[in-house]
């Protein structure tokens, strides 16, 4: 009989916890993210997480969306692609989100992607600009500049404003979003007249890089363009710098970290990379977002940040057009966002889900990076 009354408590109690837990999501929207919170490039999951927190606490403390709560459920990668397709598939199937923002890293957001695109689910990318990963399908968006324009820009970079006849390329063979960006950057160099005078390769992962130097060494590029990871990136000046390679080095927003400094020290003063945004560009809509991000995480923020943050925001913003979190018109109203007034500029989505958007190229002076200039699309 005791048996029997506990067994009735116990079901009394899920019962009245499932009651609960209805009421709860009937008073809330929840979305998920996916982000590299800890593993080889965490500091741009968290900087991107960083972005989204703060414009799920600004959203909720202005009422909200449809008279409902804002909340976000987070999963850590661990900056490895086969946990961001679990990850995924868990803020899919057991949190039920209506949407997902990630990831900031392409091969990531191509390993999770095909999981929102069979769900219904709108996933929407801060900040991976490898072409394939909105090729997915129709419910996989980004609002970051994609790597043709980002490459053919440094390949102009290096040309125009560089002088540069001859470019040598260092790429990361196995990451998605290196291989694309060399690829990029070597057309439309050579495209322009430059002369690509090696390219070489090294994965993820490696310290020593003076075997593809010593090859890069010896014939004696003007520029050496290393669209890599900034956990990479710093470690591979140095190198440069003991071999006596002394010419710049080039990037893209990959190097985006207080990382590549502290890794690479004086050894990345006098390099470029292109970026998303400047800390030191006088937009009021970025300083302001500036003086916000530093009174709560008493930081500056990097670009993976002020993009976790615009994510959100459009997301949002489609939530109020379409009036609904129903995933096919959630889909429609993202699909078509026009000018809307981001942190790293206007965003306005495009046939292919992609952002058409300004690209700023960054120099490393004296240990800071600062604004060189600015390139429309």
């Amino acid at each position: 009989m005791a048996r029997r009354l506990s067994l009735l408590a116990a079901a009394l109690l899920s019962c009245l916890s499932v009651g609960a837990c209805k009421q709860n999501a009937a008073d809330e929207i929840v979305i998920g993210e996916f982000a590299s919170l800890t593993g080889g490039t965490a500091t741009f999951g968290r900087s991107s997480d960083a972005g989204v927190q703060l414009a799920v606490n600004e959203i909720n403390a202005a009422g909200g969306l449809l008279g409902k709560k804002l909340r976000v459920v987070v999963e850590d990668d661990q900056s490895k692609p086969e946990e961001a397709r679990t990850a995924v598939l868990k803020l899919l199937k057991q949190d039920e989100v209506v949407a997902v923002l990630g990831e900031v890293a392409s091969s990531r957001s191509l390993a999770a992607a095909p999981e929102c695109q069979r769900a219904g689910v709108p996933m929407i990318s801060p900040a991976s600009t490898n072409p394939k990963v909105t090729a997915v399908g129709e419910y996989v968006f980004r609002v970051c500049f994609i790597d043709p324009f980002q490459g053919s820009t440094m390949a102009k970079f290096a040309a125009d404003s560089l002088h540069a006849k001859s470019a040598a390329i260092l790429r990361d063979i196995k990451n998605d979003y290196s291989v694309g960006l060399a690829d990029f950057f070597r057309d439309e160099f050579s495209h322009r007249g430059g002369k690509i005078v090696t390219d070489v390769s090294y994965s993820e992962g490696d310290i020593d890089f003076k075997a593809q130097l010593t090859t890069i060494r010896g014939v004696k590029p003007d520029v050496v363009f290393v669209p890599g990871y900034y956990t990479e990136v710093g470690l591979i000046a140095r190198q440069a710098r003991e071999l006596g390679i002394s010419v710049p080095l080039l990037g893209g927003d990959g190097w985006d970290s207080p990382r590549t400094v502290e890794i690479g020290g004086n050894a990345v003063n006098g390099c470029y990379f292109s970026n998303h945004y400047a800390a030191d560009d006088p937009n009021p809509v970025a300083q302001q977002f500036i003086q916000k991000f530093r009174a709560k995480y008493s930081e500056v923020p990097d670009a993976m940040a002020v993009l976790g943050y615009d994510a959100t925001g459009v997301l949002a913003d489609a939530i109020k057009r379409a009036g609904t979190t129903d995933g096919k018109k959630l889909r429609d109203a993202i699909a078509v966002t026009k000018d809307y007034a981001g942190v790293s500029g206007k965003i306005t989505i495009d046939e292919q889900r992609n952002a058409r958007k300004s690209i700023v190229v960054l120099k490393i002076d004296g240990g800071k990076v600062k604004f060189f200039q600015k390139v429309e699309p």
